[in-house]
């Protein structure tokens, strides 16, 4: 009896022990399997290759599917008109270019209703970018930007006359210098404490001084009613844009293009390899004269998506993607960098390349097209096609404000491509390797929203992607995102193909 206890009890220790190990190994056999799911939906959500979309070309001509949303920047809640009395005054220095000033303005228009500050008609810097002296009342429309935002802001012309010792004399403002990315918190505290001490502050520069990623619903939407309403071009601007639109859609569809193969964003890009040594010694001195030391390897960088698409890598991307050689392509773009040595190829694949001196002739643009007006026309071109393309969206403002203006006006379709995912398939073709060439392109390109509503990621700008925040839907249970009854923002069905009415709201 005692030696069958003692072999029991072994018999149950070895028992016991043999559970042990199935029940960790059954532990063990989960977390695999968990990590392994984890890391194939990483896999899938991170690497544009897997996913391969059976698109027909000729379906990028319309929008993208809405899903039921449309766009709607009106309060939602509680939303009072700005006291008669505000707390002083904001001047702000809008500096960069064009879409760079653009974000600026809705900042400013933000920041002063925070603040209950009257908005001194914002100033855009003449001197950093374009040497255009034309100001904010040379490329917008003064009256409709107050009205739009009666309901907001105060805003004036400029600062008001005080008398001081019997005489009339100008209100001088008290000149900050914002921190870039300022939260919502500082202007309330420091900046509001010296508006109420000195009567008005001056805040410059003005580029980038308030944070995007807000958690305020109403204020972005504020910052979608200055961008997409208020904030409309001068009738002569409006009325170049309406001609250049009408004269391409009458020969068919078109594609805009930001062609951003320029001598700023090469040298700031670090993209020097493929230039001649003469060429190379231009951007290089370019780089030290505006740009920090920093080293950079050309063949590191285009691996991770650093440098801007070639123009012959573009006419590669739009062939493979099923565009023929008849497509009419619209050029949004400075002085290409290496001039028609790099131009050619492209030329080759698409011939119908034309930008604003082109497609109505330099004569009658050589008066009005020039600087911020240039690029205004060429952002109301580019808003209007059937299809935009950004080739190099990363630090660009003017891609990244086109791409929320899209989405935005009826989700129109932009072709955004990935260029860490194509720089080996390129590299690859410039190595020998044809094989599959135009069927790798395509499963990157197609694998994209397309200018779709998606949530906005890390690397979005608020002015690239406004969803959420600025859109509704007719049919929700959810509140939040219900379209409100009196939208007198919404923008019209009829607002693309040159169509006047449209055209007129900006």
């Amino acid at each position: 009896m005692k030696s069958w206890g003692r072999r029991g009890a072994r018999q149950t220790k070895q028992l016991g022990g043999l559970r042990g190990i199935v029940e960790r190994f059954s532990v063990a056999m989960v977390v695999l399997l968990i990590g392994t799911i984890w890391l194939f939906s990483k896999i899938r959500s991170t690497s544009p290759s897997v996913v391969n979309r059976d698109i027909d070309v000729n379906e990028l001509w319309g929008a993208a599917p809405s899903a039921g949303w449309r766009p709607s920047s009106v309060p939602r809640s509680s939303w009072p008109t700005p006291p008669l009395e505000s707390n002083g005054y904001l001047r702000v220095r809008c500096n960069g270019g064009l879409n760079q000033q653009r974000s600026a303005i809705c900042n400013a228009v933000l920041a002063a209703r925070i603040m209950n500050a009257t908005l001194v008609l914002p100033e855009l810097d003449a001197n950093s970018f374009w040497h255009d002296e034309s100001g904010f009342p040379g490329i917008y429309d003064v009256e409709h930007f107050i009205n739009t935002l009666r309901n907001d802001v105060h805003i004036v012309g400029k600062l008001p006359e005080i008398t001081s010792n019997g005489k009339p004399k100008k209100l001088k403002a008290f000149q900050i210098n914002p921190p870039r990315d300022a939260p919502l918190s500082w202007y309330t505290t420091f900046a509001l404490d010296k508006m109420k001490k000195h009567g008005a502050i001056y805040l410059t520069p003005f580029s980038h001084r308030l944070a995007e990623e807000i958690n305020a619903p109403e204020l972005q939407r504020l910052r979608c009613r200055v961008n997409y309403h208020a904030l409309r071009f001068k009738p002569h601007i409006m009325k170049l844009s309406h001609e250049i639109v009408n004269k391409l859609h009458s020969q068919g569809n078109f594609i805009s293009i930001h062609l951003r193969f320029e001598m700023d964003m090469l040298a700031f890009a670090g993209c020097l390899d493929i230039f001649t040594p003469k060429e190379k010694e231009k951007l290089t001195k370019y780089r030290k004269e505006n740009f920090a030391p920093k080293h950079l390897v050309y063949k590191e960088r285009r691996l991770i998506g650093k440098c801007p698409l070639t123009p012959e890598e573009v006419g590669l991307i739009l062939s493979a993607m099923g565009f023929d050689n008849t497509t009419h392509i619209y050029l949004a773009a400075g002085e290409i960098f290496g001039g028609d040595r790099f131009m050619k190829p492209f030329r080759a694949l698409f011939p119908n390349l034309g930008n604003h001196n082109t497609v109505l002739g330099a004569e009658k643009l050589e008066d009005s097209a020039q600087g911020l007006v240039g690029a205004a026309v060429d952002y109301m071109v580019c808003l209007l096609s059937d299809i935009f393309m950004p080739t190099y969206d990363g630090p660009s403002n003017f891609a990244n404000n086109l791409m929320g203006h899209r989405l935005y006006h009826g989700f129109r379709t932009t072709i955004t491509p990935n260029r860490k995912a194509l720089a080996p398939i390129f590299i690859d073709r410039e190595e020998g390797g044809m094989v599959d060439f135009g069927e790798r392109v395509r499963r990157v390109m197609f694998n994209s929203e397309l200018g779709g509503p998606h949530k906005r990621v890390q690397s979005e700008s608020f002015y690239t992607n406004s969803w959420p925040e600025c859109f509704c839907k007719t049919s929700t249970e959810s509140t939040d995102d219900r379209c409100p009854s009196d939208d007198e923002l919404r923008v019209p069905e009829d607002r693309f193909h040159g169509n006047v009415s449209y055209l007129r709201q900006f």
